[in-house]
Formats: C-alpha cells, structure tokens, sequence
C-alpha cells in the first residue's frame, strides 16, 4: 500500500468495517493519527496499517507513544498522563499539552507549531473539570474549560479561582457557543426545557464526570430541584459530544446536553438553552512567557479567525481577549 496514499474517514469506516462514529473516537483518543485538510479529516494509508498491525497485536497505544518511524508529519494526540516528549524529540523543544475536544484546539496547535518552534504542541482529550486538575497537578500548559457556575450564573472563573489557588495564570476567550439539548430529527417528542428531561417517557444519554456538558446538566438539575436520579439515562455515558448525538440518531436516548456543531455533523435536531463561554488558561511563569505570547498573537489573528469562521457555531466576536488575569 503506498504511503503517499490517505484516506476519508468515511473510507477508513469503510475499511474497518465500523461506524464513522467509531473512527472518530479512535482519533479522539489517539490511537489513529490523523490530519486536517480543508474541513475534512484525512488518515495516512501508513498509519492505518500501523494501527491495524497494533490491534492485531493487542498493542495499540497513543499516537504520541509510537516510534519515530512510526509517526506522522502533524499532531499528535495524547492520553492525559503521556507527558513525556516523544522518542527522538530533542531535549530543546518543549512538549506543549493542550487539553480539551473542541476542534478549535487542533487549529491552534497547527498555528502553535508553525509559528513557535521551541515548543512541540501536543492533544489531550480531557473534560475541563479533569483539565483544570491536570494544569494544578503541572500536568497540563494549555487547558480549555467551559464549565457553569449556578450559583454566580457565570462560565469558568469560579471553578479556575477554586482550583488554581495560590498560581498566576491568564483566562483568554476563545469562542462564545451556543449548548443545549440534541433530540431526534423533528423534536417528536416535544423537548424544549431542562425540565422536560424529568418527563417519565424521555430518556436522556450522559457526558463523562468531569466534562463541561455535565457539569452544565448538574447545575441546571440543581438550580430546577431536580433530582438527577430521576433522570431516565442518567448513568449512560458517552466521552464526546459525537457520541451523545450518535447515541440520540441511532434512538438509543431521546436527549443529550452538548454544543451546537456536533448536532451538523450527526442526523439531529438542536435545541439551543445557553450561550457559554469557551476559555483557555495559561499559567504565567518566566519559562512559559514566550509561547503565552505566540497564542495570544494567533488567537487575535486574521487567519486564524478566519479560518475559524468557516466552523459552524462559534461566536468569534471576543476571541483573543483576556476575561480574567493574576499577578
């Protein structure tokens, strides 16, 4: 098979004989290489015959862990605890660790890895809850969050106040995004509130402890009294805002909480309840000066928000700016 050859991931569900819900989350975790061109994601022909090989082995791992022969040109993506520079990496780079799911995440690491050589960007999929705790463990540089206080009405401030005490970080926006419910094409069943979640004929699909999506359901559960066991679904639970959606169009669940693009790329409707503000968080100490600097520049860049219109669901009006700062 030629290693100039690449491949859809419509072609590699095809392939492997699986869902393209599937391929996405192998992506997601790692295990399948992957790279962006345009809006579509590509595979190379070399890394699916290496995660084939792996499986087949009983050895498959994250990207980031493979050799260098192994690796492709872009990317990787890392499991939460890989914090280790990849074997051959020289020494003088630093492993960047970005975490959160959102696309954009990808796009800035693109941006990161042109334009700051000194640092080698690197993915972890992670919640903002588990993100945050990363960064306090010094196990993270770049964490996304999107996380709803009831209390205060207001998006990350509270939860990063809470549990970065005692460090000196920055807060900048990266986008506002519409969340709320996806349900079946149609809405048949009417669902058009946090309360119709508590009505005895829906069933809803969960996030992952620790996920933003959650965190917004549980405060949203709280602030209605509601009990969150008398949810039906409840305790199903999916890692991805994909897999919520894919759960709803296959009708295993009426509704899931998440944002507003997965509902483009699954065959689901979307009920829009609350607009959320989507923030990075950087610590601020000398040796991380330099590249807080380079992603404040791509962050309040015409190519980047360019090119980040072209995504369905953000709201780029505040991208770039600083929401909350320490000494």
């Amino acid at each position: 098979m030629s290693e100039e050859m690449s491949y859809t991931t419509e072609e590699i569900a095809k392939l492997l004989r699986v869902s393209k819900l599937t391929v996405y989350d192998l992506i997601k975790k790692g295990e399948l290489p992957s790279y962006r061109v345009g809006k579509q994601m590509r595979v190379d022909a070399s890394d699916l015959e290496a995660y084939k090989s792996r499986a087949k082995g009983g050895r498959v791992r994250p990207a980031a862990a493979v050799s260098p022969a192994e690796e492709a040109p872009h990317l990787a993506a890392v499991s939460p605890m890989v914090m280790a520079p990849a074997p051959g990496l020289s020494s003088a780079v630093k492993p960047l660790v970005i975490t959160g799911q959102d696309t954009i995440l990808d796009i800035l690491a693109k941006y990161i890895e042109k334009q700051n050589r000194s640092v080698r960007p690197l993915r972890s999929f992670v919640g903002s809850m588990d993100s945050l705790v990363s960064m306090y463990h010094g196990e993270a540089d770049i964490v996304s969050t999107h996380l709803f206080d009831g209390d205060t009405g207001e998006y990350n401030i509270p939860y990063i106040r809470r549990l970065l005490m005692g460090y000196s970080y920055v807060v900048v926006n990266i986008a506002y995004r519409n969340a709320g419910l996806y349900v079946a094409k149609g809405n048949p069943k009417g669902i058009a509130t946090w309360e119709d979640l508590n009505r005895s004929d829906v069933r809803i699909v969960n996030r992952e402890k620790g996920s933003g999506a959650r965190v917004l359901l549980d405060e949203q559960l709280r602030l209605k009294g509601i009990s969150r066991y008398a949810l039906t679904g409840y305790e199903t639970e999916e890692s991805s805002h994909l897999g919520v959606a894919g759960k709803v169009a296959a009708g295993q669940a009426d509704a899931g909480v998440g944002i507003e693009k997965a509902a483009a790329m699954v065959n689901v409707d979307f009920v829009p309840l609350i607009r959320e503000r989507y923030d990075l968080v950087m610590i601020k100490k000398p040796a991380n000066l330099e590249w807080i600097e380079t992603v404040l520049g791509i962050l309040r860049s015409e190519a980047f928000k360019n090119e980040l219109s072209l995504i369905r669901g953000y709201d780029l009006s505040l991208t770039g700016t600083i929401v909350w700062e320490t000494e």
